[in-house]
């Protein structure tokens, strides 16, 4: 390295390696999905606990409950977002052949979203049905 790179400012150096624009809005979004799943799981396991012991009609009004289907539902969207941004980040990291590295990108979006999905479809249809 000569002395003239030595007195470059080190963006100099970085320019061209890739794009920036992506990383903060992805990091951050992770990062709110972990916080919300920290709450909402302690949700979800007190009431999975609560209703221990209990009968499927009084499990299934409870599930029911607008309040409860609502959490529930943002519990499994958050869950599956933040399972697809996770895996993102470690085929993004680990997976150097470019088109198994697509092909794995679509299959983990593919199967997080239907995953998802189902689930949500799920929770509507036990709480549009009612008791």
């Amino acid at each position: 390295m000569s002395a003239h790179d030595r007195l470059r400012h080190p963006l100099k150096h970085a320019r061209g390696l890739g794009s920036a624009k992506g990383g903060t809005h992805h990091f951050i979004v992770q990062r709110v999905t972990a916080i919300a799943l920290i709450f909402l799981s302690l949700y979800v396991v007190g009431l999975v606990v609560w209703m221990v012991g209990a009968d499927y009609a009084s499990l299934r009004a409870t599930v029911a409950h607008p309040v409860n289907a609502v959490l529930l539902v943002a519990f499994l969207v958050a869950t599956f977002w933040h399972a697809q941004l996770g895996m993102q980040v470690i085929i993004e990291d680990y997976v150097h052949t470019p088109w198994l590295a697509v092909t794995s990108q679509l299959a983990v979006i593919f199967v997080c979203v239907l995953a998802a999905l189902a689930s949500v479809l799920a929770v509507v249809r036990i709480a549009l049905a009612g008791v």
